[in-house]
């Protein structure tokens, strides 16, 4: 019986061969870069600008993401290192990629002048989408899956076209297609973020933050699904608060299984609770203490242009005088020699 199964390899280039994965988390990438260029031209930002950003962003985002995943799996890897670097066999984490893409635009934004707040809010939207089409990655490999299910499920409740089902039927068992979940609530933020940033009560920096939120939140009940999550050992007290905040799902799904051996907390949902709970008393300090003044919509203007600017009318000024003086020297040598020859 032939496999129904999608090949992971998109193509071969003699012995080389092209993965789906890699193949969709650059058009993720590209996809996040055009919707932050279109963006940047309302505010008079050169396209190369996010091309650049985009350029160190990337490999510093999967830096970020392997060494995260690693981190938390080293018993996998330390015993054949190399395979650390076998990212198209899957195994990144989001919230690596963040923090590695984070550190880099702070420190390219800064040194293009750019306030940090106002560029994040711009690339908030892309990134957000290239998260939704990087899950697909995911259906390709077979991975981030959740919990056991029906065909039935899958088909007649949530009306899965067959090349869905087919690739959710890992090893004899069909499973959660949590990548599907995911990518659904992150393209619905998406739509959220390209009406809110229009409205006039928009600060800066909320946009970013706010994105952050969102995809926490989603984060935080379809991580519950899924039985491959990172985890760690933790009190008794904060793995029941966990729980306890997942509990509305269980009306309507299974947990997946997390091994009781290997962690009580699954990363994910910890980071997505701080991260939520750190972007509302963020927002509420920045608007009470009145460090929320910049608007979206206001102008962005990078300090090292002003700087260029205000360097380029010093030295005009500078020549100007120079040509002045010249002149009234000149002027008053004519009329010296106008005198002695009369």
């Amino acid at each position: 019986m032939a496999s129904t199964l999608l090949d992971p390899i998109a193509f071969k280039l003699g012995p080389i061969s092209v993965y789906w994965y890699g193949l969709i988390l650059g058009s993720a990438a590209l996809a996040g870069l055009l919707i932050a260029m279109q963006e940047g031209k309302r505010f008079k930002i050169s396209q190369d600008f996010f091309m650049d950003l985009l350029l160190l962003g990337v490999p510093s985002a999967l830096i970020g993401a392997r060494a995260y995943y690693v981190a938390f799996k080293w018993d996998e890897y330390k015993h054949d290192p190399i395979k650390v670097f076998a990212i198209w066999e899957g195994g990144i984490a989001i919230y690596g990629a963040l923090i590695g893409a984070v550190i880099c635009a702070i420190i390219y934004v800064r040194r293009k002048g750019y306030n940090f707040w106002r560029i994040a809010d711009i690339c908030a939207p892309g990134l957000l989408l290239g998260q939704a089409i990087g899950r697909w990655g995911n259906f390709m490999n077979q991975e981030a899956y959740g919990g056991p299910v029906s065909e039935t499920f899958l088909r007649d409740t949530l009306n899965l076209p067959n090349f869905i089902v087919n690739q959710m039927n890992v090893q004899g068992t069909f499973h959660h297609p949590t990548f599907l979940y995911e990518s659904i609530w992150n393209i619905v933020g998406v739509l959220l973020i390209l009406a809110i940033r229009r409205l006039r009560f928009v600060r800066a920096g909320e946009i970013f933050i706010g994105y952050l939120m969102w995809y926490s939140i989603g984060r935080f009940f379809i991580e519950g699904l899924r039985t491959d999550s990172l985890a760690y050992q933790g009190s008794e007290w904060m793995a029941s608060f966990m729980n306890t905040l997942w509990q509305p799902m269980t009306a309507v799904f299974e947990a997946g299984y997390l091994d009781p051996n290997y962690g009580n907390i699954r990363i994910s949902q910890l980071i997505a609770v701080v991260l939520v709970l750190v972007g509302i008393v963020f927002i509420i300090f920045r608007r009470v203490t009145g460090r929320a003044q910049a608007r979206y919509l206001d102008p962005i203007v990078s300090t090292k242009a002003d700087a260029a600017t205000s360097t380029a009318t010093d030295k005009s000024a500078a020549k100007t005088v120079q040509h002045s003086d010249h002149a009234v020297a000149e002027n008053r040598a004519n009329e010296k020699k106008k005198k002695d020859e009369q």
